[in-house]
Formats: C-alpha cells, sequence, structure tokens
C-alpha cells in the first residue's frame, strides 16, 4: 500500500495580523494621547458606576 508524502503549505496570507499604519504607531505611543483617552474611558467607567447607584 503507497502512502501520499505529507505536504505542508504555508499559511495564507489572511492568517496573519494585519501591519499598523505608521499613524497608527504614532498615536499608540503618544503619551498625551494616551493620558485623553485615559480620562475619557475612566469617565465612561464613572457614568456607569454612578448611574447604578441611583
Amino acid at each position: 500500500m503507497l502512502r501520499k508524502p505529507n505536504i505542508v503549505r504555508g499559511y495564507k496570507d489572511e492568517a496573519y495580523p494585519p501591519i499598523p499604519t505608521p499613524a497608527t504607531r504614532f498615536w499608540r505611543g503618544c503619551i498625551l494621547w494616551q493620558l485623553v483617552r485615559f480620562f475619557v474611558l475612566n469617565l465612561k467607567i464613572m457614568r456607569i458606576v454612578v448611574g447604578g447607584h441611583s
């Protein structure tokens, strides 16, 4: 009985994560932007918490 050889194929391009653009990399590393997003997120959380205690 003959066996077929195992064929190893590479992954398709869709399997790999997208590469961030230079603008995306800039905004991820910008400390001022991260502080703004931090406070906005905290305000959203506080709205939910305070709204649940009324």
